[in-house]
């Protein structure tokens, strides 16, 4: 009987001191700081304003263009008495960037030989020519209806399409005829804004319903169509 006391005894001192050596040795846990700093909010600049600079004319008339140069379209006139505001230049501060009194929202650019500016041009921003595009594109047809007797097959008919550009540019297009017969890429170059003349022929060898298509292909794709009927009496 005792050998049983003493062994319970043993066993109650031995988990005791695992109990004390546990607790003893975990640590502490600090307290959380509450006077941790509050990041600050870096304050964002104001967008600076646009610098613009008052222009008088100096000629009788002046010319408003698509863009910087005498080769780009004809956009607007102004005449002597006209103030203008320029918003941007080109590089060589040869051209101004104007807003366009008579296009609300609208702008063009006028010389800097017909202009005299009321303050200084240097802080105004440099702005890039614009992107050229193909604006009109007149397309016919030559018949534009056929009627033969059924024998006087094949006929010829020819195409014109009439293609204005507002400046300087590289012209490519295709033709394209409902029979699926279509003609390679061709190219023209635009040294100045205008208008060039494209030409094209095609045999037809039967009565039918036909179209034809001028596909731009570039400087700004575009598509136009005409259609032309065919008939023929025995």
């Amino acid at each position: 009987m005792k050998r049983v006391v003493l062994l319970t005894g043993l066993v109650t001192i031995i988990l005791a001191a695992c109990s004390r050596s546990t607790a003893e040795s975990l640590p502490t846990p600090s307290p959380t700081s509450t006077n941790a700093p509050i990041p600050s909010v870096t304050p964002v600049p104001p967008t600076p304003t646009p610098v613009q600079v008052t222009l008088n004319i100096i000629n009788e008339l002046i010319n408003c263009r698509f863009g910087p140069g005498t080769v780009y379209e004809l956009v607007n006139e102004f005449p002597q008495r006209q103030t203008l505001r320029a918003v941007g230049r080109n590089e060589a501060f040869t051209w101004w960037y104007v807003q366009d009194p008579g296009k609300p929202g609208g702008f063009c650019w006028v010389s800097a030989d017909v202009t005299q500016p009321q303050s200084p041009t240097s802080e105004l921003q440099v702005v890039q020519p614009p992107f050229v595009t193909i604006t009109k594109v007149d397309l016919r047809i030559e018949p534009n209806r056929i009627v033969v007797a059924c024998n006087q097959f094949p006929q010829t008919v020819f195409f014109e399409a009439q293609v204005t550009a507002n400046g300087p540019t590289l012209l490519t297009w295709k033709w394209e005829v409902s029979t699926g017969v279509s003609s390679n890429e061709g190219t023209m170059i635009y040294e100045t804004a205008g208008t060039q003349v494209i030409n094209e022929y095609y045999q037809i060898n039967a009565p039918g319903d036909y179209w034809v298509k001028l596909l731009i292909l570039a400087p700004n794709e575009q598509v136009h169509q005409v259609t032309f009927p065919v008939t023929c009496t025995p």
